[in-house]
């Protein structure tokens, strides 16, 4: 099924990127993520970042009540009646502020979640003179030291720490649960993630209210904790990024091996057998048909489709080039 663009407003500019690729005129100012085919709302929100089937009904709702149709019996034997996947498109319009996401088990322990937020970028554009995104530490960094950036809003600090890493379409970067990052202005990209609306937002001053809302309600030490103050050299930076911007074989793996319990992506180009399994795509480029056992679903650059297990096999005919996304398998969970 197709969905329409869903933009919850966030705090931070975009969306003139998400508006052109989907042909439309509504380039809101403050719209940069487009929440595709997501049950997971905005964190102390009811309903806000749930998407709509073309039928009215949630998403979510759908899911809950028929998860073995829409995800599998092998995965609501792991995950339940949870996707266990968030896809997003975002479009930054400005620099994010630096921020991390908890992990499995500090949101078990904290949160109430079985999931944590492990993300990836797959970057379909950029724009600007310098487009780049920021991960890791440089270097190691002692835990008062966070503290003293954190209670005093260094921002300058606190961004310089970070590896910058200049990127372009095609490049993918895996992003681990606890690694502080931003996303610089003039980056779009297609994110993946585990199905939470969690952020501990290091630098908020300037992009949030206050401190309160920066850290889930938790005192800002305990959210700290959450913080990788590791330095990232060169051989982990080369195990998370990807760069895929020449390749144009018919199916482009795009995320590290490390993403492999959290979700996977490839690029397709051209024609391409989709086994049986929830999923997203979206196209980037072209138009054709998605064929599978519930029908044919035309498709276009700009076109968002969310993919039942129950679908069966599908296939993907025509000058295409298109992102999928899948949650994980269960047995590499």
């Amino acid at each position: 099924m197709e969905l329409p663009a869903n933009q919850p407003r966030q705090f931070y500019r975009g969306g003139s990127s998400i508006a052109a690729l989907r042909g439309a005129t509504d380039d809101r100012e403050f719209g940069p993520e487009d929440w595709v085919a997501s049950t997971t709302a905005r964190f102390g929100q009811a309903e806000s970042g749930l998407s709509r089937l073309p039928d009215g009904r949630w998403l979510r709702d759908a899911v809950a009540a028929a998860p073995r149709e829409w995800l599998g019996p092998e995965h609501v034997a792991e995950f339940g009646d949870s996707t266990a996947l968030l896809v997003k498109l975002l479009d930054a319009g400005q620099r994010l502020p630096v921020h991390c996401h908890p992990s499995d088990e500090f949101a078990r322990r904290h949160l109430g979640s079985r999931f944590g937020k492990t993300e990836a970028w797959v970057v379909v554009g950029t724009s600007g003179p310098n487009p780049v995104v920021y991960l890791g530490f440089r270097d190691d960094v002692a835990p008062e030291v966070v503290d003293e950036w954190v209670s005093t809003q260094d921002s300058s600090a606190m961004l310089g720490s970070l590896n910058e890493i200049p990127v372009q379409p095609g490049d993918t970067v895996l992003v681990p649960a606890g690694t502080p990052h931003a996303i610089g202005a003039g980056v779009f990209i297609v994110e993946l993630q585990q199905p939470t609306d969690f952020s501990i937002t290091l630098e908020w001053d300037g992009f949030l209210a206050d401190a309160e809302s920066a850290f889930l309600g938790m005192d800002h030490r305990t959210a700290l904790e959450t913080v990788n103050r590791t330095g990232f050299g060169d051989a982990v930076l080369s195990s998370l990024i990807r760069r895929t911007g020449g390749q144009d074989a018919p199916r482009v793996p795009l995320l590290s091996e490390q993403a492999a319990p959290f979700f996977g992506a490839e690029r397709l180009h051209g024609a391409a057998e989709l086994a049986p399994s929830f999923g997203v795509l979206i196209v980037l480029d072209g138009d054709g048909k998605l064929r599978s056992d519930g029908g044919d679903v035309p498709v276009r650059r700009g076109s968002t489709v969310v993919i039942p297990h129950a679908a069966g096999p599908a296939r993907l005919d025509g000058e295409i080039t298109a992102v999928h996304c899948t949650p994980p398998a269960p047995w590499r969970h």
